[in-house]
C-alpha cells in the first residue's frame, strides 16, 4: 500500500497501483463538485467546436488546390529547364518555323489543339504548315514527361 495525497493505492498482481474502492468513490464525488461550476463553459466550448466542422471541408479543398498549384509550379520549373537546355535553340530563334514562346500569334492555332495534342506531336514529330518538328525535338534521351513539361512551359508563357 502506498499513500499519496491522502489516498491509499494498492498494488495489483500486474504491478500497477490502484485506489481502494472507497477512496475512488470519494475521489469521484470530489471531482463532481469541482467540475460542476465549469460544466456550462465546457458545453459551450463543445458546441462551438462542433460548429467548426463545416470549415474543415473547405480546408481540404484549399489543400487540394494548393497541391495542384505546387504540382503546376514543379511542372513549370521542370519545363523551363528542359526548354532552356534543349528547345530554345530552335524555338527562341525561329529555326524551321518553330513557334517562339510568348508570341501569341505563333501559338494561337496551336493553343486551340490543346496541350496533350501538342505534347504528342512533340514526342512523335510532325510536319506543319510553317515547319517541322523532329521526334522528341531531336533529343532521343528526353522522356515523354520531360517533353510534356517543356510544352506546358511554352504554352503557359504564350497564353
Amino acid at each position: 500500500m502506498v499513500i499519496f495525497n491522502d489516498h491509499a493505492f494498492y498494488r495489483s498482481s500486474l504491478g500497477r497501483y490502484h485506489k481502494s474502492s472507497l477512496d475512488f468513490v470519494i475521489y469521484l464525488s470530489l471531482m463532481k463538485m469541482t467540475i460542476k461550476p465549469f460544466l456550462p463553459v465546457f458545453l459551450c466550448g463543445l458546441f462551438l467546436l462542433a460548429s467548426c466542422g463545416k470549415e474543415v471541408s473547405s480546408d481540404k479543398e484549399q489543400l487540394s488546390q494548393s497541391s495542384k498549384e505546387v504540382e503546376e509550379k514543379k511542372q513549370l520549373a521542370s519545363g523551363k529547364a528542359i526548354y532552356e537546355s534543349n528547345c530554345a535553340g530552335c524555338h527562341a530563334s525561329d529555326v524551321a518555323g518553330a513557334p517562339t514562346p510568348g508570341d501569341k500569334a505563333d501559338w494561337k492555332e496551336r493553343l486551340a489543339q490543346g496541350i496533350k495534342v501538342m505534347a504528342k506531336k512533340s514526342i512523335q514529330g510532325f510536319e506543319g504548315k510553317k515547319g517541322a518538328m523532329p521526334p522528341r525535338g531531336g533529343n532521343s534521351v528526353l522522356t515523354d514527361e520531360e517533353l510534356s513539361d517543356a510544352v506546358f512551359y511554352m504554352v503557359k508563357i504564350s497564353q
